[in-house]
């Protein structure tokens, strides 16, 4: 089964990469260029696990190819890149990757962060259906959809775990370090205005339909809740 996609043009850091994946339990395919890692991930999209993925690469760069999957498919992705500036993670990040690793690396830390990835997503495969509604809102975290009024809302996948921290939690405030541990994970060391950045996304998105008795709410100087307005009221 193919269950890992490594993206690298340096045939020599492929190679690593995969054997250190079998030593992991992975069955890897390599790719070498964007063009090439798109046609082998969707000729085989459903056995896929992960992907790790180079950015600056031939015929198509790793973001355009993050992209591309993204449209379709929550398979994790980390990205890879030669440089470190901030702007190139977040760009990643909020195209939708799961976690930015700059090389030189270490192959053991890579696969320790892929580790770390299938265990935050492993229980939301294991548990029985989660489904969260407020009035015409409706949040399917199984199969990553979000309704208004039974019309789907399109969000990216980073933008439906935060939707879905925050309602599953109603008028409890989160930092933007507590909304950083826990949807990106406690070991990126990323600029927390990337959560900006997605909960302005988000309510663009959700605030197209007008929804009276919730809102995602800024705490200025602390961070963001769900407000619950219909279950505040009766309180």
């Amino acid at each position: 089964m193919n269950d890992m996609l490594i993206v690298d043009d340096n045939r020599q850091i492929s190679s690593i990469l995969a054997e250190y994946a079998k030593r992991e339990g992975f069955s890897p395919v390599l790719a070498y260029d964007g063009k090439e890692a798109l046609e082998k991930f969707f000729a085989d999209s459903e056995n896929y696990k992960i992907i790790l993925l180079d950015v600056m690469m031939p015929e198509v760069d790793g973001f355009e190819v993050c992209r591309k999957i993204r449209a379709s498919s929550n398979v994790p992705i980390i990205m890879v890149t030669a440089r470190g500036e901030d702007f190139e993670k977040i760009m990643g990040l909020d195209i939708g990757a799961d976690d930015y690793i700059v090389k030189p690396f270490s192959p053991s830390v890579v696969m320790a962060r892929v580790r770390a990835i299938l265990r935050r997503i492993s229980p939301k495969e294991t548990r029985s259906a989660q489904v969260l509604v407020f009035d015409s809102l409706k949040i399917n975290l199984d199969e990553y959809k979000v309704t208004m009024n039974n019309m789907p809302v399109s969000l990216t996948k980073k933008e439906l775990e935060l939707l879905w921290l925050l309602a599953s939690n109603p008028n409890k405030v989160f930092s933007r370090d507590n909304l950083l541990d826990n949807i990106w994970g406690y070991d990126y060391y990323g600029d927390s205005r990337t959560v900006d950045s997605h909960i302005k996304r988000l309510r663009a998105k959700l605030d197209i339909q007008e929804h009276e008795n919730w809102e995602i709410k800024t705490i200025w100087g602390v961070g963001y809740k769900f407000e619950d307005k219909s279950n505040h009221e009766k309180k």
